[in-house]
């Protein structure tokens, strides 16, 4: 029997990917583990393996398709002494009828929809929809080309309808246009000006996703601290000059993290994550480090970092920043974490607010260290350099005065670098 190869699920966040690139044809023979395409998730583009062996009998989806939907099929493997014309798309042929019992759809219709499904989507511009689906849609003077199909291949059900019905019209929306306005309704508003359309990629939607998620749901409060790097900086020039000779080259950052991790040890309840109807709190100091990447962010995450040394901090960071950049992380090495670091001061930036990234409890973004005037306790007057840190907290996890404990022994040990190499 002819065996379906479906769209992997190649990091716990893809939803859909880009079928990149194919390494096989139809009529090659396969062997589990061999290499049959090239996969761009939200995050990376990874190689796709068989799982069986047997002949590649039909790609489904060409290369080059972007928006595959996770086990959405992409090509059928046939068993040997099988041929094309044994092949079968399986699929759940049950929708809901106006009653909401469950009906049989036709084999004329089954037939329809395993016919587009084999062209490709050569009939790009066609619309699959259940004949109810087509008469609520006319009764309600809708356009089914507005609408996501939710049904087998992203056929219409009479289901996304009714959600596309209860949403407001154009007119009750003008005043959020910019957070509910189609591409088309956006695009004829600068109809007269010049622009360059740009595609979002998998990381791009993602990114988009996750934060717009993360500021509806999560609620943020901010704390913000001053901290004097003078100590930390002179210790550093010291550091540095006695591993010159082993290349190793620490960096303010390294410190931060470093910084961080035993905070959250000395602050246990600030170390955790949001499980919706519980927190779980963690024994380990997994900090997550922002990285700008072309096209997006990663957040790769150090395990167990309060266990480890400035320099292997620096190294450790240097390798996961590098392979983000290439796009070469695992999953798992950008997965996970209670807590994360973003530091734009190296951008020259002196102070800003960052999203958390869910499920963390909280986030620390680090300004740039810049001369300024301070107060020293005998009243006189004297220059520092002074880098602003702020916390965005979630409050459903953290309260303030635990937010503001954490915090606070963060800045201890920057001000107080010693400390941290005991």
């Amino acid at each position: 029997m002819p065996i379906n190869i479906q769209m992997p699920a190649l990091s716990p966040t893809m939803e859909e990917g880009t079928l990149t690139k194919w390494l096989i044809k139809e009529g090659d023979t396969v062997e589990s583990g061999d290499i049959m395409a090239e996969i761009e998730t939200d995050k990376a583009t990874m190689e796709f393996e068989a799982v069986d062996e047997g002949i590649i009998g039909k790609i489904i989806i060409p290369e080059g398709t972007t928006g595959v939907k996770v086990n959405e099929i992409i090509a059928i493997l046939l068993e040997d002494g099988e041929d094309a014309s044994s092949i079968e798309i399986q699929e759940d042929i049950k929708l809901k009828n106006n009653t909401n019992d469950e009906v049989n759809v036709t084999n004329t219709e089954i037939k329809e929809i395993k016919a587009d499904v084999i062209k490709s989507n050569s009939s790009a511009d066609r619309v699959f929809a259940t004949p109810l689906a087509r008469r609520i849609a006319k009764s309600k003077d809708l356009d089914l080309n507005s609408i996501s199909g939710s049904g087998p291949y992203g056929r219409i059900v009479k289901a996304d309808v009714e959600v596309s019905i209860s949403l407001p019209s154009k007119d009750t929306v003008t005043t959020t246009m910019a957070k509910s306005a189609s591409s088309e309704t956006v695009k004829s508003l600068y109809k007269e000006r010049v622009f360059i359309e740009i595609e979002l990629d998998g990381m791009r939607k993602v990114i988009a996703n996750r934060l717009t998620e993360a500021k509806q749901t999560i609620p943020h409060f901010y704390l913000r601290k001053s901290v004097n790097l003078d100590k930390l900086l002179k210790i550093r020039t010291e550091m540095n000059e006695g591993l010159a000779d082993k290349g190793t080259k620490i960096s303010v950052n390294d410190f931060i993290i470093k910084a961080s991790s035993l905070a959250l040890q000395d602050v246990p309840k600030a170390n955790v994550v949001w499980a919706e109807d519980r927190i779980l709190q963690m024994k380990a100091s997994d900090v997550a480090v922002a990285v700008s990447v072309e096209g997006g962010l990663f957040t790769p995450v150090i395990f167990d970092s309060e266990n480890k040394s400035l320099s292997s901090l620096s190294s450790e960071i240097k390798d996961l920043a590098s392979r983000a950049r290439d796009r070469k992380l695992l999953p798992s090495e950008y997965q996970g974490g209670s807590f994360a670091i973003s530091n734009l001061g190296m951008m020259g930036v002196e102070n800003f607010d960052a999203v958390i990234n869910p499920p963390h409890g909280s986030i620390l973004a680090v300004g740039a260290g810049v001369k300024k005037p301070i107060v020293l306790d005998d009243g006189s007057v004297s220059v520092a350099t002074i880098m602003s840190l702020t916390l965005s907290v979630d409050h459903r996890a953290i309260d303030g005065a635990l937010g503001a404990e954490f915090l606070s022994k963060i800045t201890q040990y920057l001000e107080n670098p010693l400390t941290m190499l005991v």
